[in-house]
């Protein structure tokens, strides 16, 4: 029985490729065609693409590699929702594209997929609502995000898919016993949803949602909330995340954040703008590759082509 821990490979290549500064984030790529084997059958698959390019608060490593070594044993691991447990930015996307028609919002232009990524993926509703309509009543914006929130719902399922291996993760992490949270932005009534239609309301015993926080990310409250809320030990914990504010809101907490790339809608460069995401404290990264294979034991990280023989 594997220890619940980081797998070996990964932290040699952390601790072999990082800078003498402190990591901060961990930006990950999706892969569209990646060699995938499971007990000699190879398989055309979607897989994880790792690009370390860092991972945590300074002050949680004085030396390089040491924050993530630190994480063992792994005791939690926290999970944003959108875009990190599914690829729901499409349908966001068009829900928001199809309603901003409508209301005449850039003289009736559809934005663009650009526009989406800059401007409102990853963002909260309040905040949302001020930035697209700041010179209408705050509660007729709200209005406005209210109805974007149920089309998403009545799109969602017949669109929401889990991310490739999301299920095998999970499995892994109950077979160890690690504690888990689900912490987003998403209104309480899409999380549920996105979570029963993805299997895993029962995974998480507790879902954190940032409206009932005091502030929601980008400040670290929902994360801090639900650190609160498992008890686990902070540095033996780390976040999945898709979003600069999701980063930002995971790095306030003092928590190591693995950013992922799940999707390029509109993003020219998506490891710039994780690795960004904190950019008063990153230092200059080099980055390296690792793919995550997922076998019968998940044990094993692949380097480069993400080919687990």
């Amino acid at each position: 029985m594997l220890s619940a821990s980081l797998p070996r490979r990964l932290l040699s290549t952390v601790i072999s490729s990082s800078p003498a500064t402190s990591p901060r984030s961990i930006s990950i790529s999706i892969s569209n065609s990646c060699g995938f084997s499971t007990r000699g059958a190879r398989k055309k698959r979607s897989c994880i693409s790792w690009t370390l390019s860092a991972a945590t608060p300074a002050d949680m490593a004085t030396n390089s590699g040491s924050a993530l070594t630190k994480l063992a044993p792994l005791e939690a691991i926290l999970f944003d929702i959108d875009g990190t447990l599914c690829d729901s930015d499409p349908i966001h996307f068009c829900a928001f594209r199809d309603l901003l028609q409508q209301v005449g919002f850039n003289d009736g232009v559809p934005i663009t997929e650009e526009f989406y990524s800059a401007t409102i993926s990853g963002g909260h509703n309040d905040d949302l609502a001020r930035a697209l309509f700041p010179d209408m009543d705050h509660q007729k914006a709200m209005q406005f995000m209210d109805e974007k929130e149920a089309l998403f719902r009545k799109l969602a399922p017949g669109q929401l898919k889990a991310l490739d291996g999301l299920h095998e993760l999970c499995g892994w992490i109950e077979g160890r016993n690690l504690k888990r949270a689900a912490v987003t932005n998403a209104p309480r009534a899409n999380a549920k949803l996105m979570l029963s239609l993805l299997g895993l309301t029962d995974f998480f015993p507790v879902l954190v949602i940032g409206s009932e926080c005091d502030r929601a990310k980008p400040f670290p409250d929902p994360y801090l909330k639900a650190l609160q809320l498992i008890d686990p030990s902070p540095e033996h914990t780390f976040i999945f995340e898709d979003s600069a504010s999701g980063v930002r809101a995971g790095v306030a907490a003092g928590v190591p954040v693995v950013g992922l790339t799940t999707r390029n809608l509109g993003r020219s460069n998506p490891q710039r703008r994780m690795r960004k995401a904190d950019g008063s404290a990153i230092a200059d990264t080099k980055k390296c590759h690792a793919g995550l294979a997922i076998s019968d034991s998940f044990a094993e990280w692949n380097s480069c082509n993400c080919i687990m023989e």
